[in-house]
């Protein structure tokens, strides 16, 4: 935890980092992606897309953006950075400004389609080969049983009930409410630090405890150790930390015991509605993908192709299995995910934590994941799974 102390300690030491750290945080907070990109007619357009047995484009509406884009690209770009005199800091925070500068464009042509795809691409990037290739080996295996604890017959109230039993544990303040535009059923808005509910869902108690590890457990986790660090790049986010993030997320549902096969589908899915983006399917292509050809029901089908065409072709979904795979591989070989867990951080960005570290810029964190401690169910079928992704 950052002290009163040490943090004019560190003002003294490095005053135009800070500076333009705090200049950069002013700016972070008014462009969460997730709030824009979440269409508000979804129920609206899903209703008119199954009464036209699939053949009807959705024509999704989006919230109206709270900043002028062209001025917050002007107020990014006029950090002055070369009063940053360590070089790798200076380099860091450039990097850290052309990703919110990307993120501001995509966010400017939501619904805007090939425009916004192509901005979606810079930030989230496509599919590879390899990610295809294990989506597809996750979806050869056979279907698991129906147990009790799958079936959804839980309120949004009862989840409510369920993440505050389940927070306790965490020592930190968050807000739980209900909400009716977001596309997943329980979401983590890191800028007002609020667990969100999807207001007219239903749950099932293995959905409970995946939310709560992945939400509060990872999500939230993160948020707070944020908070607490010197800068604020570590709470508002790296470059490129999606991956890192939601491997994370999904790590900790696999050391509670609640990731199923089912779940590793739903993310396979992901992996291949985002590569249909590059093949240039429409909406109705992409249902049909998922639906027909694999299988998997039309509700669940048409949220998977939802989360990927929304805004107009968005690859964020692709990173959760890729991610995944990283992390349980670093754990395999007993790596700490402890400096993961630091912030909003990424892989790709351990040496400058570790620099930084060193420099007394970076702390030790103050919350953990407690899935992490020790790996709660075995499951054969899931270790080969993970064993075997490419």
């Amino acid at each position: 935890m950052i002290t009163e102390k040490s943090l004019t300690s560190l003002q003294q030491a490095y005053p135009n980092l800070l500076e333009i750290d705090a200049n950069l945080d002013r700016l972070i907070r008014r462009i969460e992606l997730l709030s824009y990109v979440n269409p508000l007619n979804i129920e609206k357009e899903k209703n008119h897309f199954f009464a036209s047995k699939y053949s009807y484009e959705p024509h999704f509406k989006y919230p109206k953006l709270k900043f002028d884009p062209y001025k917050l690209h002007r107020l990014f770009y006029s950090q002055r950075l070369e009063r940053i005199s360590d070089p790798a800091l200076r380099n860091l925070y450039t990097e850290i400004i052309y990703y919110y500068a990307n993120m501001v464009q995509c966010i400017k042509t939501i619904g805007n389609g090939k425009e916004f795809y192509y901005n979606s691409l810079r930030i989230y990037g496509t599919p590879t080969e390899k990610d295809v290739q294990n989506a597809k080996f996750i979806l050869h295996f056979e279907d698991e049983p129906a147990t009790a604890e799958m079936e959804k017959v839980f309120s949004p109230e009862d989840a409510k009930r369920y993440f505050e039993d389940f927070a306790k544990s965490y020592d930190f303040p968050f807000h739980i409410k209900y909400a009716t535009h977001i596309s997943a059923d329980a979401m983590v808005s890191n800028a007002t630090k609020t667990l969100l509910i999807k207001r007219n869902a239903k749950f099932s108690q293995n959905q409970l405890l995946t939310l709560a590890n992945h939400e509060i457990g990872v999500h939230l986790v993160t948020t707070f150790n944020g908070l607490l660090q010197p800068l604020k790049i570590f709470s508002n986010g790296f470059p490129k930390n999606v991956e890192t993030q939601e491997g994370l997320a999904v790590f900790s549902e696999y050391m509670s015991g609640a990731l199923t096969l089912k779940r590793l589908k739903e993310l396979s899915y992901r992996v291949l509605a985002s590569d249909s983006l590059i093949k240039g399917y429409s909406f109705c292509d992409t249902f049909d993908l998922i639906h027909n050809q694999y299988k998997l029901n039309k509700h669940e089908a048409f949220g998977i192709t939802l989360r990927a065409h929304r805004g107009g072709g968005f690859t964020k979904d692709r990173l959760y299995l890729s991610g995944l795979k990283k992390i349980y591989k670093r754990y395999q070989k007993g790596e700490s995910l402890d400096t993961l867990l630091s912030g909003k951080v990424s892989l790709n960005y351990l040496d400058d934590i570790a620099y930084m570290k060193r420099l007394g810029l970076a702390n030790e964190i103050s919350f953990n994941n407690h899935a992490y401690a020790k790996k709660t169910l075995d499951n054969d079928k899931l270790d080969f799974i993970l064993n075997n992704l490419k």
